[in-house]
Parts: C-alpha cells; sequence; structure tokens
C-alpha cells in the first residue's frame, strides 16, 4: 500500500535554499529554509489519528492504519518525491530581538493539494535541523499530546488554527529538565505531525529585514501574497501595505477569539506569530480557571508577566510593529504603517466590545455597555471565579429574576463562602444593572441563552484534564486522551453523559507541575 496524496512542493520550488545541504548547526543566509531529514525513530507506535484530518488531506481512515501511514508521520520514511525542509527565521523573545531562530524541532514534509485547498505537514519532534542550536530537536509525550489535543479543541471552539494529523510515540527516551529548575529526567519521545496552510510565521520576514537582505525578503513576501493572499494582486508597495492591513486584521480577530474562550497562549514571541492569523506553537498555554487579567501559565514569564492574558491585544499590537518594521523595508512609507497600526488601538477595542456583549447575551447597542463590562471584569476579580462556568451558567439567568443570581452562577465560585458582605454587594449592584440592560432586549430569555451558549463553550482543555491524559498515556493507557478529544469536538453542546468535564479545577491540581506551572518545555 502506499499513500494516496497530491503532494506538491511550492515552498521548495519557489524560494531561496541553504546552499549547504550540512545538518550542522550555523547561520544560514539568504536562505528560506534547509533541506533536511527526519531522525529514524527507534520503534514507532500510532497513538491516536484525527480522522477529519485524513479526510481533508485525501486520505481515507482505513489508511491511518497502515504501516506507511506511521512510517511516514514517525519520520521514517518520507513521501516519494519530497524533499523534507526546516524554515530559517528570527524572532523577538519576551520583547528581545534573538536572531536566528528557524525550525529548531520541526520538519516540513510537504504540502498536499486536495479538494483545491493546500495544507502544509509538518513534523513536530523528529529531529535535529541546522537551527536547533544547542537542542536535539526532539519532543517528549507530554508537551505532544498538549499541542496535538489543543489544536484541535481550538478549531472546534471556532478560533483560527493550525492543526494535529496524528501522534506517534517514537520509542526513544528523550531528556528533558520540566521547570527548566535543574532537574532533568528522561522522557517518552514523541512526534506531532501539525498541518496549516501555512506555518510561515513573523520571523520568518524580520531575520531578512534584521540583515539587510532586501532581495529574499522580497522575493518571500511576494510568494506570501502570491499563494495564500493572491486576491491582492500583482506585487508593489500598495500591495505590501494592503497584505500588512490583513495580516493585522487576522492577528486581531485571532486575539479576540482567543479572549472570548480565555484562551492564554504563553509565549507570545514574533517567531510564534502566524502569517495567516493562526494560532500557533502550542507550549505553555492554559485556559484561565479563576478569571485573572494577570494570569500567565508560562513559568518562564512568571515575574514579568508579559504575555498574561490582559495584555494579549496589545501584545499582538507589539509584535505587529515588529512586522511593519520588516516590511517597511519594502513599503517605504512610515506613516501608512502607522495609520494601520493605530487603526488597530481602535478596532481592537470595538471588537472586543462586541465579544463581550455576545458572551453577556447583548443584542442591542446601549451608550453604557462598555461599563457595565468593565463593572463586571472587577466584581469577576473580587474572589476566584471560574470563568468558563460562570459565562455558561449566566446564560440562564431569567432576566425578571435577577434576584436569583447567586444560586445561577454559585459553581463558578471557587470559595462561595467568600461571597458576602462588600463582596456581594458588589455582585448584587452588577446585576441589577445587568437586569436594567436586558430590560430593554428584544430577545426573549431563551433566545438570548441560545445565542450566549453558541460563543460560550462548556468545555474547554483546562490544564488538568491535558494532565489527566498525558498520566494516563505514560502508562500506556490512552482512553482518556480519546475520550477528551471526542468531547472537545462539541464544546458548545450540553452533552450530559460528559457533565464531569464540567467542572472546577480540582484542588490537587492548583500547584501540580503540568496544571498550574508550565514551562516553555511544556
Amino acid at each position: 500500500m502506499k499513500l494516496n496524496v497530491n503532494s506538491i512542493d511550492r515552498f521548495t520550488k519557489e524560494l531561496p535554499a541553504d546552499k549547504d545541504v550540512d545538518n550542522s548547526r550555523r547561520q544560514v543566509e539568504k536562505a528560506c529554509f534547509s533541506y533536511v531529514t527526519p531522525k529514524s525513530p527507534k520503534a514507532p507506535s500510532l497513538i491516536h489519528v484525527s480522522t477529519e484530518m485524513l479526510t481533508n488531506l485525501g486520505l481515507k481512515e482505513e489508511d491511518g492504519k497502515h504501516s506507511e501511514f506511521l512510517d511516514v508521520v514517525s519520520g521514517k520514511t518520507v513521501l516519494p518525491n519530497t524533499k523534507p525542509y526546516a524554515m530559517c527565521y528570527g524572532g523577538h523573545q519576551f520583547g528581545n530581538w534573538a536572531g536566528q531562530l528557524g525550525d529548531g524541532r520541526a520538519i516540513n514534509l510537504t504540502e498536499i493539494k486536495h479538494n483545491s485547498k493546500i495544507w502544509a505537514l509538518q513534523l513536530k519532534g523528529a529531529g535535529e535541523t541546522p537551527y536547533s542550536r544547542t537542542a536535539d530537536g526532539l519532543a517528549v509525550l507530554r508537551s505532544s499530546i498538549r499541542e496535538y489535543l489543543c489544536s484541535e479543541a481550538m478549531y472546534y471552539l471556532g478560533v483560527p488554527t493550525t492543526r494535529a494529523l496524528s501522534i506517534v510515540l517514537s520509542g526513544n527516551k528523550v531528556l528533558r529538565d520540566v521547570l527548566y529548575n535543574g532537574n532533568p529526567a528522561y522522557e517518552k519521545g514523541a512526534i506531532v505531525s501539525r498541518v496549516a496552510p501555512s506555518f510561515l510565521r513573523f520571523g520568518n520576514y524580520e531575520i531578512f529585514a534584521s540583515r539587510g537582505d532586501k532581495t529574499t525578503l522580497k522575493t518571500l513576501v511576494d510568494y506570501t501574497i502570491k499563494n495564500h493572499f493572491p486576491h491582492l494582486g500583482i506585487p508593489s508597495k500598495k500591495t505590501y501595505l494592503d497584505f500588512f492591513q490583513e495580516v493585522t486584521t487576522k492577528s486581531m480577530d485571532m486575539v479576540i477569539h482567543w479572549q472570548r474562550v480565555g484562551f492564554v497562549h504563553g509565549v507570545m514571541n514574533t517567531d510564534n506569530m502566524s502569517i495567516l492569523g493562526l494560532t500557533i506553537d502550542y507550549g505553555p498555554y492554559g485556559w484561565l480557571e479563576g478569571y485573572d487579567h494577570n494570569w500567565t501559565p508560562n513559568t518562564t514569564d512568571s515575574r514579568h508577566k508579559r504575555y498574561r492574558y490582559g495584555t494579549q491585544p496589545q501584545i499582538v499590537l507589539w509584535n505587529l510593529l515588529q512586522l511593519a518594521k520588516a516590511l517597511y523595508v519594502l513599503i517605504e512609507d512610515a506613516t501608512a504603517l502607522e495609520t494601520i497600526l493605530d487603526t488597530y488601538r481602535i478596532d481592537v477595542k470595538v471588537g472586543q466590545l462586541a465579544m463581550m456583549r455576545s458572551k453577556l447575551g447583548l443584542h442591542n447597542t446601549e451608550n453604557f455597555d462598555d461599563q457595565l463590562i468593565e463593572d463586571l471584569e472587577k466584581v469577576l476579580q473580587l474572589t476566584e471565579t471560574d470563568m468558563t462556568i460562570f459565562f455558561r451558567n449566566l446564560a440562564n439567568l431569567k432576566k425578571e429574576q435577577s434576584n436569583n443570581w447567586f444560586n445561577t452562577i454559585e459553581d463558578a465560585f471557587y470559595k462561595p463562602q467568600e461571597v458576602v458582605g462588600a463582596i456581594k454587594e458588589n455582585w448584587t449592584n452588577w446585576f441589577k444593572n445587568y437586569e436594567k440592560r436586558l430590560s430593554v432586549e428584544i430577545w426573549t430569555n431563551e433566545e438570548r441563552k441560545n445565542a450566549m451558549n453558541k460563543v460560550n463553550p462548556k468545555y474547554v482543555l483546562r490544564n488538568y484534564m491535558a494532565q489527566l491524559a498525558i498520566d494516563a498515556a505514560d502508562n500506556g493507557d490512552y482512553k482518556v486522551l480519546d475520550e477528551l478529544f471526542v468531547l472537545l469536538k462539541k464544546p458548545y453542546d450540553e452533552q450530559p453523559k460528559s457533565l464531569k468535564w464540567f467542572a472546577k479545577r480540582p484542588e490537587w491540581a492548583r500547584h501540580k507541575v503540568g496544571c498550574s506551572m508550565l514551562s516553555c518545555s511544556s
């Protein structure tokens, strides 16, 4: 049996390749990628495969059960007439220029065309590349499960994202220091196959601008417009500006979706920003448990909290500024670029306000909605209040019965006994204002509930849930992994048989590694 896919290779055919074919760590100049060969795994075994993604690639469910499929998605063999490669890019990490970074543990296999769509197929954790620096290019089971589950969970939440095809055990042991605290240990090696229209990120463009390589930068931007923004037309200074505008809009839409579902990326470096506005590179991410604008899941960011939940829209703007600086080499119009960035500042606030209105079931627009929302965000943080449960249960409140608010949302409080005195008074006042606001709505209680339940998920991939799947998988049990994979395909549905997952983070997970403490090793 041979995997029957329509492989094309626009990236390697249309862009300059690294002339050095040696797989040594080095600075790669005037090239968008380097050819590499995945590391052959010791004893690969398939843990899970997404049948939907198989279909998207033109494959059948039974194809995913064959050894040829396992060989490809584990890096043991490559598809006929393809040459795997790693991309060259740079990036700003935690606000500082880091120079050349590149695909240090990601290897692109090919691009597959099916039903007029083109998907780039990539392996994460399949071995060293010229961009691996001091690392081994491998990945471990825990981080692979987190990426596999999260990318698919985000897709079904309606958040722009890269996708996942499969997860494989390599049979190798990989040495990792989970929290970067000097306690390395061997873990099970694993490989995730990731899928997206493109894995290009802001850093792909930054690297050439930083080196004054205008020729290669122009070649890459022209390629990007031709293959991913063809409606913009023939490349020109105006086209480049329109390109930046579209990237800005897509990035804004993405981060507003993050805020809507309570997702925190954890490491929003410019090399982790997709040029297509997709959520990319799932590392130390997390969903808000208690509603807290200052929360970040990343231990590396625990001091300065640069990438905390509340600043994500502003960090996207900062990252866009870095991309604008790179594209200025081609556009040469600082005022036009600044205008787009200034517009983002306005539009993201408008977008966030509209998003919060939808979460509250407000169909009409009223002058004081922003104040109502601002007041809500304050009371939500008076005591630890679960974001997902609060907004989901809020839909059950009947607008003529706001005095019953505590019974409606009590389950969202981690310590309901704290909701007394001034805290309870603040909540009561907010609900009185909410009732007044709902009184001018045309929606019935049922219509409002249906609308709210389409934007407020009932089930999200909480870190403790992912950790349960990881712990079981580490012992060879993949039932929890599969249960969560199925559950998260319908995050807005009630799924009454799965109510155990509609629950606050358990106390045992509050300070457990993998649940509350995550690093870029995660």
